[in-house]
């Protein structure tokens, strides 16, 4: 069912300053700031010859990813995505194997401007997983 990884999304309190620190560090390629009201975060891109990190950054006071950086004030890995062909016939089949689907189970529309769903940490091991349609 699943394609191939997507990104690996980290979370971090000052997005400019981890921008920076890919850019100039470690000559990666990092993409303008793209604020995603909907999610609630902030978020660039880097690109990677085999797939992409995405630095994610609260935006508004109700942000989930504001809880994820009180409890890691440091930052850290907060998910990975994986690519599926067709959203809505992966949500079911992974429901009805038992999984749970964040929010209200519909997909919304992510960075990428594609469908994206989130599965419950507590079904995989403690990650949690984004899955995108390609």
């Amino acid at each position: 069912m699943i394609g191939r990884l997507n990104h690996v999304a980290i979370a971090v309190q000052d997005l400019a300053a981890a921008s920076a620190k890919y850019r100039d560090t470690l000559g990666a390629e990092v993409s303008a700031p793209l604020p995603l009201p909907e999610h609630g975060v902030m978020t660039v891109f880097i690109t990677l010859p085999n797939s992409k990190i995405e630095l994610i950054a609260p935006l508004g006071e109700n942000s989930p990813i504001a809880k994820f950086l009180e409890r890691s004030p440091e930052g850290g890995v907060h998910h990975i995505c994986y690519e599926v062909e067709n959203i809505r016939a992966a949500r079911d089949q992974l429901k009805s194997k038992g999984a749970r689907v964040l929010g209200d189970g519909e997909p919304k529309i992510g960075a990428h401007g594609k469908p994206v769903l989130f599965l419950h940490p507590k079904d995989f091991n403690g990650t949690l997983i984004e899955i995108e349609e390609v």
